[in-house]
C-alpha cells in the first residue's frame, strides 16, 4: 500500500505556501499524483444582506484572494514540474467544504491546515477540518499553523485504544509507518466505565504492524479522561521526539454540525505537529 494520489487544500492564508511545500515533498516521497484544490470562504449571495461588515470585508479582499490564487497556481505548477510529478490545479469558487471533501474521495490522502486564530484567511467554513475527517472517507493529514516539519513522518506516534477509528487510522497511515525510522505506539489507559481487558492490547497490534516490516515500540499512558487524552498524546509525542501523530477521529453528526470527542477537539486546537486522522 502507498499513497498514489494526494489532494492538498490551499487557501489565501500565509501558511498555504508551506502547506504546498509539504504536499510536494510527500508526493515526491510516495511518487504520487498531486491535486491542489484552492478553496476559500465564500458566503452565499443571499447572505450578504445579513453579513454587515463581514460582507464588506469579503468584497474588499476578493482581488487579493484572486491574486493569491494565481501566485499559488504558479508555485504549484513549477513545483510539480521540478519534482517530475503529475498534478492538477482545481478552483472551488463556492461550497468549499463539499468540494474539497468530494475531490478528496478520489485520493489516498488529504492534506489541510489547522485554523489559525490570527489569520482570518484560514477560515473556510465552520468545522472545516472536522468535516473533512468525518465526511471525506479518506485519511486527513492536518498541518499546524506554525512550525516547520521537513522530516514529517520520520518518527510516528500512533495513538491506540483498540477502537475501530484507531484501527482505521493506523492502517491508513501504513505508507508513513513503513518508511518511518521509528514508530511509537501509545496505548491509552482504561477509561472510566470501560471494562478491563475489553480492548485489543498494544502488543497484539504491534505484531500486526511487524508483519508489514514496521518496528514498533509500545508505551502506555496513565489513565485519563476523554478531555485529557489529547493533552496526554501531545505530551507523549514531545517526550519521544515524534513529528507525526496518527489517531482516530471520533464523533457524530448532529443538526449538520460535527461534534467530536474531547481528545479529537483538543488535538485540532492544540496540535504542535502534523496529525493524521481517520474516522
Amino acid at each position: 500500500m502507498s499513497y498514489k494520489s494526494i489532494v492538498v487544500h490551499l487557501d489565501a492564508s500565509e501558511r498555504a505556501v508551506y502547506r504546498l511545500e509539504i504536499a510536494l515533498l510527500l508526493a515526491k516521497r510516495f511518487k504520487a499524483h498531486l491535486d491542489a484544490v484552492y478553496a476559500v470562504f465564500t458566503p452565499e449571495p443571499r447572505a450578504f444582506g445579513v453579513m454587515g461588515g463581514a460582507a464588506a470585508w469579503y468584497e474588499t479582499h476578493q482581488d487579493q484572494r484572486q491574486e493569491r490564487s494565481r501566485s499559488l497556481e504558479r508555485l504549484f505548477h513549477a513545483g510539480v514540474a521540478r519534482a517530475g510529478l503529475s498534478g492538477d490545479w482545481i478552483e472551488a469558487p463556492a461550497r468549499a467544504r463539499e468540494k474539497v471533501a468530494r475531490r478528496g474521495r478520489c485520493a489516498d490522502l488529504i492534506i489541510a491546515g489547522q485554523d489559525d486564530p490570527n489569520d482570518p484567511e484560514t477560515y473556510i467554513a465552520d468545522h472545516f477540518a472536522e468535516s473533512l475527517v468525518m465526511t471525506a472517507g479518506r485519511p486527513l493529514l492536518l498541518l499546524p499553523y506554525s512550525g516547520v516539519f521537513p522530516n514529517v513522518g520520520s518518527h510516528v506516534l500512533v495513538a491506540w485504544d483498540g477502537s475501530r477509528e484507531a484501527t482505521r487510522a493506523m492502517h491508513d497511515a501504513l505508507p508513513f509507518l513503513k518508511e518511518a525510522r521509528q514508530v511509537t505506539l501509545v496505548t491509552i489507559g482504561v477509561m472510566k466505565g470501560e471494562q478491563p481487558g475489553g480492548r485489543i492490547p498494544g502488543a497484539d497490534i504491534a505484531s500486526t504492524l511487524a508483519r508489514h516490516d514496521v518496528r514498533v515500540t509500545v508505551r502506555e499512558t496513565d489513565k485519563a479522561s476523554d478531555s485529557s487524552v489529547g493533552d496526554a498524546l501531545l505530551s507523549e509525542a514531545r517526550s519521544v521526539g515524534a513529528n507525526l501523530i496518527v489517531m482516530g477521529g471520533y464523533g457524530h453528526a448532529r443538526w449538520q454540525e460535527v461534534v467530536l470527542g474531547g481528545a479529537t477537539r483538543t488535538m485540532l486546537h492544540a496540535m504542535t505537529m502534523p496529525v493524521l486522522m481517520s474516522h
